[in-house]
C-alpha cells in the first residue's frame, strides 16, 4: 500500500469515527484539528500519552523520519500561565508545539519563559489547524528516540487491540 492509499484509509477511518461522535469543543476540538494538520505533514499522533517522568502529553507523534513531536494544548489563559512544568516534555521530543484555539490570545507564548525560539505554535479548531510558528528541532539521543518510539508503537497497538475488542482494557495499561 502506498502512502496516498494509507492516508486515504486513515481519513476514511476518521470519517467513520466522526459520524458517531458528539460535537467537539475545547481541547478535543483543538486536538482533532492538529491531528488533521499533522497528517498532511506525515506526522501521526496519539492523544494523552504518559511519559516516564509522570507527565502526560496531550498529543505525541512520530513523523516519517522518526522524529518525535509533542503538542501541549491550552484552551484557557489561566491554565497556560499557571503551567510551570511544560519544559519537562522537552526531554521526550525532537519538536515541541503549543496548540490553542483560534480565538485564544496566544501573545503570552512569545514571552521568553515559553521559549519561542524552540517551541512551535499551532492554532486550531475542530476541522483544521495552521502552524503559526514552526518548532525548532532539538534532536533526541538515539537511545532515547528508540525507547520513546517503541513506547509509542506499543501504546498505539494496545489501543488498537482494545478498540477492536481483541483484549480486555482492564488487563492492559495502554497509557
Amino acid at each position: 500500500m502506498d502512502q496516498q492509499d494509507n492516508d486515504s484509509q486513515i481519513m476514511a477511518e476518521l470519517a467513520l469515527l466522526e459520524s458517531d461522535a458528539q460535537p467537539l469543543d475545547g481541547a478535543r476540538a483543538v486536538a482533532r484539528g492538529v491531528a488533521r494538520l499533522f497528517l498532511r505533514h506525515d506526522i501521526l499522533v496519539l492523544s494523552e500519552v504518559s511519559l516516564r517522568n509522570r507527565r502526560r502529553a496531550d498529543l505525541m507523534g512520530i513523523d516519517a523520519k522518526g522524529q518525535i513531536v509533542i503538542v501541549e494544548i491550552k484552551v484557557a489563559r489561566g491554565d497556560l500561565l499557571g503551567d510551570s512544568k511544560w519544559t519537562e516534555y522537552l526531554d521526550y521530543c525532537d519538536r515541541f508545539y503549543w496548540a490553542v484555539p483560534a480565538d485564544f490570545d496566544h501573545s503570552p507564548l512569545d514571552r521568553p519563559e515559553f521559549l519561542p525560539e524552540r517551541a512551535g505554535l499551532v492554532v486550531a479548531d475542530a476541522y483544521d489547524a495552521e502552524i503559526i510558528r514552526p518548532a525548532a528541532t532539538h534532536s533526541l539521543a538515539s537511545a532515547r528516540r528508540k525507547t520513546e518510539t517503541l513506547r509509542i508503537a506499543r501504546r498505539a497497538m494496545g489501543r488498537l487491540a482494545i478498540a477492536n475488542d481483541w483484549i480486555d482494557p482492564s488487563l492492559h495499561d495502554h497509557g
